[in-house]
């Protein structure tokens, strides 16, 4: 009974439909119409959140980059060195002795950085995200670094906290998550309202 059942042209026939129908409707067909229609839909999510200026690709929206300039707000601290080829979290955890070495040495640079006690310095700005490449920072701790990017630009510090405020997006939907500003996006803005020697 199985053997016939087995050889039986329509068993065969129904099998390599199925096998077909599956290969190009799930691998071929839903695949071409995801991407279409998240082309449509959503076109700069779609081509990576890419930011372009002066003709050029200046970064993704999406990914953090570091900012050396006193002039410009510090990313969030990478342990992937920026890297979107070596995305990765640390790994190390918090009993960790020398994961507690390298937050308290950090925190002490960022404190005499911006000119503020150690214990006030966010924890933003000292520990790395699990991606590496986090391109946001709390409300915290950019407001934190106002004061140092006034004097880089010679601006009163309220041109730069009216910057962060409009550059401030709020909890996801309303409900999920906290409010984050993206670092890359608001430099960006700096340089387009208040050039530096070095930006122009």
């Amino acid at each position: 009974m199985n053997a016939v059942l087995t050889s039986s042209p329509n068993v065969w026939r129904a099998s390599l439909m199925l096998a077909l129908v599956t290969l190009l409707g799930f691998g071929l067909l839903y695949s071409l119409v995801a991407t279409g229609m998240g082309g449509l839909l959503f076109p700069a999510q779609a081509k990576g959140s890419l930011i372009e200026g002066e003709g050029r690709v200046i970064g993704s929206s999406l990914v953090a980059q570091p900012f050396a300039d006193d002039g410009y707000f510090q990313s969030r601290p990478s342990s992937a060195g920026y890297d979107v080829m070596a995305l990765a979290g640390s790994n190390q955890a918090r009993t960790n002795t020398d994961l507690r070495a390298r937050i308290d040495e950090a925190r002490a640079a960022v404190a005499a950085r911006e000119g503020v006690a150690p214990a006030d310095v966010p924890g933003d700005l000292v520990t790395q995200s699990g991606g590496g490449i986090d391109p946001h920072l709390s409300p915290a701790a950019v407001r934190i670094q106002i004061a140092r990017i006034a004097r880089a630009r010679g601006v009163d510090a309220a041109v730069i906290e009216r910057l962060v405020t409009a550059h401030t997006e709020g909890k996801q939907f309303g409900l999920f998550g906290e409010p984050r500003v993206n670092v890359l996006e608001l430099n960006l803005a700096l340089d387009a309202e208040l050039p530096t020697p070095s930006s122009r």
